[in-house]
């Protein structure tokens, strides 16, 4: 697991606008009709029509997208009761998720309150606010109290994730576990080590799902909570009170076919587990350390399926598959509550769609080959369909259960928007970072003493994603780093001084040899191989570097004239372009090009560069469809710029029939899919264009960048197309974060030419 270093995590928080979260308006305040809209006196009428029809205020207001993540502070992750105030960055952290992996607005509040029937009190009051509030980090057994209560008196969905959304991601664990070792849930002898929200959630949970009463041991600190037991016991572990002659872990474990784990760590020996029955299922969740390692656990007994909380080892549980995707089912279909239907449902989707067929993405995000079995019994929190698998089921469940709030639901339009929702674009930077890290290559630096360059490479030495190679004198280095307080540990990374490196006389030979007959004689070539670029070309040429990364220093044309000539086309290629990725919250992921490139194409350079692109597409998991975009959609303009286009669209259709591509077309027609099939319905595109190929660069260009500053769409790039060797041009103006997602980008080029060479 990455390093998290506290400065670090600091610098984090206060960049830009302090915290992670803001409010940002969902319509036009431009003129002074939309202030009057918006406000006074526009704002009356649909204030009146909610008077009248309180569900109008899911139609007019942001309510039915809006959570509460709510705490009073009293049990913070592993920090224990450290206030509301020191709990709010969670909070907020809470807040992302739900925004990135579902589209759930939220507002965290912290609420200064550790009498539990006053902090009922004061959410329960917050009700005509939110369409669903989810308690976090208050500690057992007030949380039980607190949640009962809310859930009584409100008439919207309210959620402890501590407790239901461990129980739901475990609970579609146990349901596979059970399945593979050939056990049926009623007959499972369950031993649950731990007494606190999470671990009573679960053991409810499980007994929902079939587990029977009898068969479930709940050990705390003190040992088995065993009937007539009086120290340290309360109202909640009473419930849990069971006749049996153990007395501690080690007993209860006997012949137990499940560990569910929720205590601390190292808690649990390999004799212990070795003790447990045949085929056992051994679920160690403490964190950071679980009760038993991964790998003791596995040694000590082969035969078990475990899981854990860490991301480094087989069948992670990891709230998130849960809790954003429980939430938007239940908001979209207005549910006054999320009930025990509701949980199961969610646990028995997030099952099944363990056991059907791994999509490419993820396997590509992982670097693996997963299919249902003992190490893949959960999906992965990178999977992008669990989205549109789990809020669905959930959706249904509160439809057939009574608590929705709607008259009509259509399942499959429901998982058909959901689709859509965030195009799935929140995922790709997350799974270009993972399928790096799987494959890690060595990738050059030019720039090795810039400190950006230097910060970037600290976090991808720390997660693994690639092996840094630095350009410069090492002295200069390593004082840039002690000056700039860089946690950046130089025995991990290569440096290179291209005035000393041994290889120095051979690269001024092999690049003399490749450019004597375009004006470079030896004393020229020397001069060159002193220029970082030019070194650093030769190093990707001649096999010390997979790929190269520069230009946080250099204009464009200084990085990539060096890359043509010594590294040159791909084969087959006739011309290079410039791609930028566009990861829009509602479209998906739009493929942009040339923007960095070829300043004015003429209709072949058009043709050769929607091809590139389309071919690309597929590292993106992208289906192509290509828009040849122009100032006119089909004839609408006669002008000698628009033949250029159809004449373009001609020469792709004619040579790659494969691809599905149209032009020349508006790009409002090409992106409105709706629109073109009204007013176009000869269109050969069978959906919204996702490859835009602009007419020139200066269209191109403008058009990412307006996108990125007037759209606050993520825009990444450029990626470089058509070079027989990974180079990645930085933008000069580009921050750590990009650095360390175009250096990603740059080793799965290189990961993906290792196994083209390898099929060949």
């Amino acid at each position: 697991m990455a390093k998290v270093r506290r400065r670090d995590a600091l610098d984090y928080h206060v960049q830009g606008r302090p915290g992670k979260i803001e409010v940002v308006p969902t319509k036009p305040l431009t003129s002074q009709r939309d202030l009057s809209l918006a406000y006074s006196p526009g704002v009356a009428e649909p204030c009146l029509a909610i008077a009248e029809d309180p569900s109008l205020a899911y139609r007019y207001t942001a309510r039915g997208n809006l959570v509460a993540v709510i705490t009073n502070g009293t049990a913070v992750l592993g920090l224990g009761n450290i206030g509301p105030l020191a709990a709010k960055p969670v909070m907020e952290g809470k807040g992302v998720l739900f925004k990135k992996f579902a589209d759930i607005d939220v507002f965290d509040l912290e609420v200064d309150c550790s009498d539990p029937q006053k902090l009922v009190e004061v959410v329960a009051a917050l009700e005509p606010t939110f369409g669903g509030i989810n308690l976090e980090d208050i500690k057992a057994p007030e949380s039980f109290y607190v949640e009962e209560e809310l859930k009584r008196r409100m008439k919207i969905p309210v959620f402890h994730d501590d407790q239901h959304g461990t129980a739901i991601i475990t609970g579609a664990a146990l349901i596979n576990a059970a399945h593979l070792q050939d056990k049926a849930i009623e007959e499972l002898r369950v031993v649950v080590s731990g007494a606190g929200a999470s671990a009573v959630a679960c053991s409810r949970f499980f007994m929902s799902l079939g587990v029977r009463p009898e068969n479930l041991l709940m050990v705390d600190s003190t040992g088995v909570i065993y009937e007539g037991r009086t120290e340290k016991m309360n109202e909640i572990k009473a419930q849990f009170e069971r006749r049996t002659q153990a007395r501690t872990l080690a007993d209860a474990l006997r012949g137990a076919d499940v560990l569910m784990g929720l205590s601390v760590g190292g808690l649990v020996t390999a004799p212990m587990v070795e003790s447990m029955a045949e085929r056992p299922i051994i679920f160690a969740l403490a964190n950071p350390d679980p009760e038993i390692p991964y790998d003791e656990a596995k040694a000590a007994r082969p035969d078990a399926i475990v899981a854990t909380g860490r991301s480094d080892t087989n069948n992670q549980v990891n709230n998130v598959l849960g809790f954003p995707f429980i939430f938007r089912g239940a908001l979209d279909v207005r549910a006054t509550a999320i009930n025990e239907q509701m949980k199961i449902a969610a646990a028995r989707a997030i099952a099944e769609l363990a056991r059907r067929d791994v999509p490419r993405v993820v396997n590509l995000a992982y670097g693996a080959e997963f299919s249902f079995g003992p190490d893949y019994i959960i999906p992965k929190p990178f999977d992008p369909r669990v989205l549109y698998w789990v809020a669905p089921a959930v959706a249904k469940a509160a439809v057939d259960s009574g608590v929705a709030g709607i008259e009509h639901y259509d399942d499959q339009r429901y998982r058909e928007r959901l689709r859509t929702l965030l195009g799935q674009s929140s995922s790709v930077i997350r799974r270009f970072i993972k399928q790096a890290s799987n494959r890690p290559q060595r990738i050059v630096f030019s720039e090795g003493d810039d400190p950006r360059i230097l910060r970037a490479c600290s976090i991808l030495v720390d997660e693994g994603v690639a092996s840094p190679v630095l350009l410069g004198r090492e002295a200069e280095i390593r004082e840039v780093v002690r000056s700039q307080d860089i946690d950046l540990d130089l025995s991990r990374v290569e440096i290179v001084d291209p005035l000393r490196d041994a290889h120095r006389e051979e690269y001024i030979e092999r690049y003399f040899a490749r450019r004597q007959r375009k004006g470079i004689d030896r004393k020229e070539a020397r001069r060159h191989m002193a220029w970082r670029n030019h070194f650093g070309m030769m190093m990707v040429l001649g096999g010390r570097a997979a790929g190269i990364v520069s230009g946080i220093n250099a204009h464009y044309p200084e990085v990539l004239r060096p890359a043509l000539q010594i590294l040159g086309l791909a084969p087959g290629v006739r011309r290079t372009a410039g791609m930028y990725l566009v990861l829009h919250h509602q479209r998906g992921l739009l493929l942009f090009a040339d923007t960095t490139v070829t300043i004015d194409a003429d209709a072949a350079a058009l043709a050769d560069i929607a091809e590139m692109v389309a071919d690309a597409a597929s590292t993106y998991d992208v289906t192509p469809r290509v828009a040849m975009l122009s100032m006119s959609s089909f004839g609408s303009v006669r002008h000698p710029d628009v033949d250029k286009v159809v004449r373009a669209t001609e020469l792709l259709r004619a040579r790659r029939p494969d691809i599905e591509v149209e032009g020349e077309i508006q790009a409002n027609v090409a992106l409105d899919y709706a629109l073109q099939q009204q007013t176009f319905p000869f269109s050969r595109l069978t959906g919204p264009a996702n490859v835009l190929v602009f007419p020139n660069l200066d269209a191109g260009n403008i058009a990412y960048k307006l996108m990125r500053e007037l759209g606050n769409q993520v825009v990444v790039g450029p990626v470089l197309l058509g070079m027989a060797h990974p180079v990645t041009v930085l933008e000069r103006d580009c921050d750590v974060d990009s650095i360390v997602l175009m250096t990603a980008l740059t080793v799965v080029q290189a990961q993906e030419r290792v196994v083209a060479r390898a099929a060949q």
